[in-house]
């Protein structure tokens, strides 16, 4: 078994900061590009930012300067430091990263998602 669990979100006041965790486990070879996305109610999913395998990191204009993302592969883990919120981030957060698992076997993951509400 493979997945991804996200943690550390939860209710923060506009300006606050909060990071979230998104953790890869189960037999897996190594992982390339991590992503995160989020949704916001009555909205289509969208790419907040993403890390390549070798930490080349892009950001949506959104996030540019507030959002920092960030792995540890010893960890098999994606982080994502989120300052300066707004009310505007408010969404359900969700990890996605491209595991490879075998030498002919590399899919994308997702995680179970996580609520982060910025209150004003």
């Amino acid at each position: 078994q493979v997945q991804l669990v996200e943690s550390g979100g939860g209710l923060v006041q506009a300006g606050g900061s909060l990071r979230l965790s998104c953790a890869a486990s189960g037999s897996i070879f190594s992982i390339n590009a991590m992503d995160w996305y989020r949704q916001a109610p009555g909205k289509q999913r969208e790419w907040v930012t993403g890390i390549t395998s070798g930490g080349t990191t892009n950001y949506a204009d959104s996030v540019k300067g507030r959002f920092t993302i960030s792995r540890d592969n010893a960890k098999n883990t994606v982080y994502l430091q989120m300052n300066s919120l707004k009310p505007e981030d408010t969404a359900v957060y969700y990890c996605a990263a491209d595991l490879v698992v075998s030498g002919t076997s590399v899919f994308r993951s997702w995680g179970q998602g996580t609520q982060v509400t910025v209150s004003s």
